[in-house]
């Protein structure tokens, strides 16, 4: 990516533009990735949440398809959400941070070809690293009831399309997803993590290991690439600290729902104070809130193109 501006005061003759080469977000994912440590990682659901990941400190963020439904549509993570309202609600995303963002590519949204298309499409907006899972369209939440997995067969080809558009030009990283343990086996999520490994997945992650024994053998699977750990409060996996996360052998604890479940709760809390006729409390200064969403950047800028 290049960010491109004029000099301050150019030469009468001459007008230069001068650009600077900016780090593209997959190669920062890399660079985290390499790091000693675990990497603690809220989820976002827009723009606005995106940027408080990054104003709080952490180091990346990931784009939640169950908040994004959640927050753009009103709706269940069951599938509502298309590929294009993805790819638009990501864009978003990534536009509002410096951070990398992973961003939910589901089940590809169709074929190998669609797959390869869908993650085409996410490296285009922006995002670091795109996710693709093994459940049958529409998908689900991984810790809700009702979802299935696609054959053994078609979920390495996913990844394999998946890897192959990465290696073929789109760049971005592939985080790839199992859902086989509370479908048909944790044998079977276990195979299928190490033949994600196999194709070259950049990152993997079994989803909803009901012990922390399970969440080992998942560790032990994929010994040569980053794990993800998804730390769903209320869901079927032990939620661990994130050191023991880290002894384990995880890279990434993820945080899937933490930042949509404590904005709901916060906004019921003040919805009733307004149906009752009492003042909201614990609301934000409006003088910080301008900060955040970023009045005070656009007034300085304002500033350099008075007349």
């Amino acid at each position: 990516m290049l960010t491109c501006r004029l000099p301050a005061r150019p030469r009468a003759s001459s007008h230069v533009l001068v650009c600077k080469a900016e780090e593209s977000a997959p190669n920062k994912l890399r660079k985290l990735l390499k790091q000693p440590g675990i990497l603690v990682m809220p989820c976002c659901f827009d723009g606005l949440s995106a940027k408080l990941v990054q104003r709080a400190g952490f180091d990346l963020t990931f784009m939640s398809g169950f908040a994004t439904s959640a927050a753009k549509l009103g709706l269940p993570d069951t599938g509502y959400m298309s590929y294009g309202e993805m790819v638009d609600a990501g864009r978003d995303i990534c536009s509002a941070v410096s951070i990398p963002v992973i961003g939910d590519g589901d089940t590809g949204y169709g074929n190998a070809m669609n797959v390869k298309r869908t993650v085409r499409g996410y490296a285009q907006a922006g995002f670091a690293s795109v996710m693709i899972e093994d459940q049958v369209a529409p998908k689900r939440c991984g810790h809700t009831r009702g979802k299935q997995v696609v054959s053994r067969e078609e979920a390495i080809q996913r990844v394999q399309a998946a890897v192959d558009a990465r290696d073929e030009g789109a760049d971005i990283l592939i985080l790839a997803r199992t859902d086989a343990r509370g479908c048909i086996s944790m044998d079977e999520a276990l195979e299928r993590v190490r033949l994600y490994e196999k194709v070259g997945a950049d990152i993997v992650f079994l989803e909803a290991p009901q012990s922390i024994e399970e969440m080992k053998m998942h560790c032990e699977a994929a010994p040569n690439t980053p794990k993800l750990a998804n730390m769903l409060e209320g869901g079927k996996t032990p939620v661990l600290p994130p050191k023991e996360l880290e002894k384990m052998g995880y890279k990434i604890a993820a945080y899937p729902l933490t930042l949509v479940s404590t904005a709901v709760k916060a906004m019921n809390k003040a919805l009733e104070s307004l149906k009752e006729g009492r003042p909201v409390d614990d609301i934000l200064d409006f003088a910080e809130l301008r900060d955040i969403v970023g009045f005070n950047d656009y007034y300085a800028e304002e500033e350099r193109y008075k007349l």
